[in-house]
């Protein structure tokens, strides 16, 4: 069978990045990036100077993969951003880190957005004290997100809190130590928030064309 590392972490090798597809996993020495020797490939080719397309699109594709959006989703990002005052790079990746299922990940509810996207489509999640399904639905300065009051949901919680490697919860966010496991939206996530190592500017100048 070989060493395959899965679909995710092959994302991960291909884009030569960490994109942290598979939680923790990702800090540690199994990464596929960090077990990748020389350049991506079997045979180990060199690579021509990538166009300034190609260089956009990457951009693009980084960030829809680690958000876990599709094409369609992603343009309407793209637009509603566009509407927005300020720079329209900053203001799209402002919206995609107030994902709810990013937001559950961010708060250690969830060690992937993948599982994120689980726990909260299961119901396992509530915004405010109602129960919420959504994972795209985009959360607000003031919005409380927490795990709903019932032990399965609450172990879901636990074990992902527990996990070791865990990065820390961003300052945008508030996590306090109650039962259930709750957290405050304190304020927009900017863009010294966003962990991706992105160049967002590069994905207006693609899509504006």
């Amino acid at each position: 069978m070989g060493r395959h590392t899965g679909p995710v972490c092959r994302l991960c090798r291909r884009e030569g990045l960490k994109l942290f597809l598979k939680g923790t996993r990702c800090d540690s020495p199994k990464c596929a990036v960090e077990r990748r020797e020389g350049v991506p490939g079997m045979h180990q080719f060199r690579r021509s100077k990538p166009s300034e397309y190609s260089v956009r699109l990457r951009e693009k594709q980084k960030v829809k993969r680690f958000y876990g959006v599709f094409e369609r989703q992603f343009r309407k990002y793209f637009d509603l951003a566009g509407r927005r005052p300020g720079n329209t790079g900053d203001a799209l990746m402002s919206l995609l880190e107030r994902r709810l299922d990013n937001v559950v990940t961010r708060l250690g509810f969830a060690t992937s957005r993948p599982q994120a996207r689980q726990i909260v489509t299961h119901g396992h999640i509530t915004v405010n004290g109602r129960k919420l399904d959504i994972p795209s639905y985009l959360v607000r300065p003031g919005d409380v997100v927490a795990i709903k009051d019932r032990e399965h949901s609450k172990k879901l919680a636990s074990n992902a809190l527990q996990q070791e490697g865990m990065p820390p919860v961003p300052d945008w966010l508030d996590r306090t130590n109650t039962d259930p496991a709750e957290g405050r939206v304190s304020r927009l996530p900017a863009q010294q928030d966003i962990s991706l190592p992105v160049t967002p500017q590069l994905i207006v100048e693609l899509l504006s064309r």
